[in-house]
């Protein structure tokens, strides 16, 4: 008996040792679990003062360390998801997240989720989560556009603030959020502005959410469109998702681009229109000939801001197309892709883009 109480003691000191906030939960503070994917936030470079880094540098648990106080807004535990450049995320990334992210929200000891990610490709992996957790709790994303060892580097009070939001009670209930530089966006309005800025992220069709500074957080509106645990898409079984294409429309946009799509394996192809989601001739052309052979073909816009309009210049209903409302082309080759997991009419497509 005295050895098993031994073992047991041996063992105990051993997980504190090795994890050393183990035994040291609040019950007073929220449960918050941030899941790293690597990314800027995470990145290092040789100096303070050099624009080229090296992403996913720094693991998640050093990142919690270097904040100071944020242990003091909810009992955090980290665990490393990824460790890309958001260049590289990928939908197998994505579903590892989200289904990470469903399982651990399942939990009544988890009452909010972090997911420090890449820049680049944050808004895609945040709308993505928009749509597929089945949750009404918090689920921030995170980063940052200095790395870890820049002068004055953002990483920590940006990771400070998001932590305070998915650690709030008043933050459920907003679908997927993006908080950086003091700022909370909703995965459907944000959008990457800038290739340089710590101001990148703006919502230029519905604005802020919200803001939190220094951890003190106000919210000035809900989210637009349906999401989370009102979504209707789910990725439970799935292991993949459907190829669908954004081509990029400019003048003398070549028509095989479609083509070429289409026999590469794409199921869906989203063309970033000029204007109001246009195209010259042969492109329209192209894509009837798509959506007559079952590809469905969406258009959005390489305009920053406005609306892509249903049978306005471009007839949508004689060239069986989409039309993108609001979305931007890597937004809509998210909600394409997952409206592709099911066999649907492109009527029944076209309400998925104006409710989501």
């Amino acid at each position: 008996m005295r050895k098993s109480y031994l073992k047991t003691f041996l063992t105990i000191l051993l997980i504190a040792l090795i994890y050393p906030n183990a035994f040291a939960q609040n019950n007073d503070l929220p449960n918050v679990v941030i899941l790293a994917t690597g990314g800027t936030i995470a990145g290092s470079a040789e100096t303070g003062t050099q624009a080229g880094y090296t992403s996913g540098k720094v693991g998640i648990d050093a990142m919690i360390d270097a904040v100071p106080g944020i242990r003091e807004l909810a009992n955090i535990t980290g665990e490393q998801t990824a460790n890309v450049g958001s260049q590289d995320m990928s939908v197998e990334i994505w579903l590892l997240l989200a289904n990470r992210i469903n399982e651990l929200l399942a939990s009544d000891d988890v009452d909010g989720i972090v997911i420090t990610h890449g820049t680049d490709t944050q808004e895609e992996t945040a709308y993505f989560l928009n749509l597929v957790v089945n949750s009404d709790k918090p689920v921030v994303t995170t980063g940052s556009m200095r790395p870890s060892t820049a002068v004055s580097a953002e990483g920590p009070l940006t990771l400070y603030n998001a932590v305070a939001v998915a650690a709030n009670p008043k933050s459920k209930g907003h679908g997927v959020m993006l908080v950086m530089n003091d700022q909370i966006h909703s995965a459907h309005g944000v959008t990457k502005t800038n290739t340089t800025s710590v101001q990148t992220f703006m919502s230029p069709m519905h604005g802020l959410m919200g803001a939190v500074i220094y951890g003190k957080l106000e919210f000035y509106s809900k989210p637009h469109g349906i999401h989370t645990i009102n979504s209707d898409f789910s990725i439970e079984g799935v292991t993949a998702l459907p190829r669908v294409d954004i081509i990029y429309a400019n003048v003398d946009t070549p028509a095989d681009l479609i083509d070429f799509s289409i026999k590469a394996g794409a199921k869906g192809i989203v063309i970033a229109g000029v204007g109001n989601g246009n195209m010259n001739a042969a492109l329209l052309a192209a894509s009837k000939k798509a959506s007559e052979g079952g590809t469905v073909v969406v258009r959005s816009t390489r305009v920053p801001t406005g609306y892509v309009l249903r049978n306005a210049e471009v007839k949508d209903d004689d060239y069986k197309t989409i039309a993108s409302d609001e979305l931007n082309a890597q937004k809509s080759r998210v909600l394409l892709m997952l409206a592709l997991l099911k066999d649907r009419s492109l009527e029944n497509i076209q309400k998925l883009f104006y409710a989501y």
